[in-house]
């Protein structure tokens, strides 16, 4: 499986700040949605795990959550050599890393929690072109990110355009211009970047499709023992005056 070598630091910074000037889009999650899941674990397998982990995961966990069974897990997410009780491990030596890079590049295991997942879906679409940085990359919501822009085969290449605020005002970010097309259109794209999103946010806390489940069984049951009970009271008090 190919793994694209990323360069990482989702958490580089401390605060959200450094995204005022490009703002944050609306990730519209929905961990109901299977196939999407699945979508996103397949990206980040392919497109992350050669620098990032989700060390919390283990990956028979994932197929019992995303409906795949053991062959597929092999086929489609898992490294060669590794096993559906392994969790999902980067493909670079933490040693390597360190001495790369600076810094072993973070796991994402609770980047959802720690970040949300607008930040995501907003970073993922935010990378430009720019020939001053090392990776020839940069990224709006997080200026100066040591992450190349791994996702722009898919993406293509695109620049920022910026507008002043009056006269004499302030540059401020507008829209993106497309420099170069990738493989997908941007629909097709926008799709690709909320797939990885929607996987790290199940990532984040993977019990929370069975607590949404048992919640809205405990809800059934409660509203159930309110008829009961409004109509135990009607019994019992029917001849009281």
């Amino acid at each position: 499986m190919k793994k694209l070598i990323c360069i990482a630091v989702l958490a580089l910074s401390p605060a959200l700040a450094s995204a005022e000037g490009a703002g944050m889009l609306k990730a519209d999650v929905n961990l109901n949605n299977t196939a999407s899941l699945q979508r996103g674990a397949k990206y980040f397998a392919n497109y992350c795990m050669g620098c990032h982990s989700a060390q919390y995961v283990r990956y028979n966990r994932l197929g019992q959550d995303l409906g795949l069974n053991d062959a597929q897990l092999e086929t489609y997410l898992m490294p060669a050599g590794a096993k559906p009780s392994d969790t999902m491990q980067s493909a670079m030596p933490a040693e390597d890393s360190e001495k790369w890079f600076g810094r072993t590049p973070p796991d994402l295991s609770l980047a959802a929690r720690s970040r949300g997942t607008d930040w995501i879906y907003s970073y993922l679409k935010s990378f430009y072109v720019d020939p001053r940085s090392a990776t020839g990359a940069n990224n709006l919501v997080l200026p100066n990110a040591a992450m190349p822009n791994v996702l722009w085969e898919l993406q293509g290449l695109q620049k920022p355009v910026f507008k002043s605020e009056g006269e004499g005002g302030p540059q401020v970010f507008d829209h993106f211009e497309q420099v170069s097309q990738g493989k997908l259109s941007p629909e097709q794209f926008d799709q690709v970047a909320m797939d990885i999103t929607n996987f790290l946010s199940y990532v984040a806390e993977p019990v929370q499709l069975e607590r949404r489940d048992l919640g809205l069984k405990v809800i059934g049951f409660l509203i159930v023992f309110l008829l009961f009970a409004v109509m135990l009271k009607r019994e019992i008090w029917k001849d009281v005056h």
